[in-house]
């Protein structure tokens, strides 16, 4: 595949939005891209150094999306990606109904990986039980998330990761570990399995998390992942 690393910070997040949500035929947010088809948050809006993606759901009244738009276009972001001003999205968003969810956090890229060497070990409906000790809840997606990867100890899954979101040209990684497996390198083994296997598919490899979830980001710094962006979304 083509490395990502050549691709611009703004490239990569028109991918990203692509790969999170489904759009009407006017490039409208309709639904998170999963199974269950859960609505798409009200505003969403990816932050890069090279400007910015906007994607209003379609159910946004006109005139707050037109408000949203020029407040966007105003607004210095692509000097300082990390400084938002959440308050002025939230007051125009209020004026329809209360903001029940806020999310932000960084997005990142996989670089161009070989095949790597890992312990991990492929999840298949032939060893779903693998999960049962650790990851009883995730079973019943298995077939939704593929390629998914594991590190087994004594015939028990401890780390995952597995494909959150996927489209024709990328996929978002969705990784956990149980708690006593933590701080063992297994996030990175099975992290980098899935990105290398994504990869094969010739599609692009991307993470993100929050900004309050330390690990995760720790985990992207030892991955050596290329922050491309910020997401904020408003639900």
């Amino acid at each position: 595949m083509n490395n990502p690393f050549l691709r611009s910070d703004l490239e990569l997040m028109e991918t990203q939005v692509r790969v999170l949500f489904r759009h009407n035929d006017v490039g409208r947010l309709t639904t998170i891209n999963e199974p269950g088809a859960r609505d798409a948050p009200r505003f969403f809006l990816g932050i890069t150094k090279q400007g910015n993606v906007a994607r209003y759901h379609e159910t946004l009244d006109e005139g707050m999306m037109n408000e949203l738009e020029r407040f966007v276009r105003q607004a210095p972001w692509s000097e300082a990606p990390n400084q938002v001003n959440m308050a002025e999205i939230i007051r125009i968003l209020s004026q329809d109904s209360p903001i029940q969810q806020v999310y932000l956090g960084p997005a990142y890229v996989f670089p161009c990986l070989s095949d790597p060497h890992t312990q991990a070990v492929r999840i298949t409906p032939m060893n779903v039980d693998l999960l049962q000790p650790f990851f009883p809840d995730y079973i019943e997606d298995i077939p939704h998330g593929q390629p998914d990867f594991a590190i087994v100890q004594n015939q028990a899954a401890v780390s995952l990761c597995c494909s959150a979101r996927i489209s024709s040209v990328a996929a978002e990684a969705s990784l956990r570990t149980a708690p006593d497996y933590r701080g063992r390198g297994y996030g990175l083994e099975v992290s980098t399995a899935w990105a290398a296997e994504i990869q094969k598919q010739g599609r692009m490899a991307l993470y993100s998390t929050a900004w309050n979830n330390l690990a995760s980001q720790a985990v992207a710094r030892k991955l050596r992942l290329k922050p491309y962006g910020m997401d904020l979304s408003f639900s």
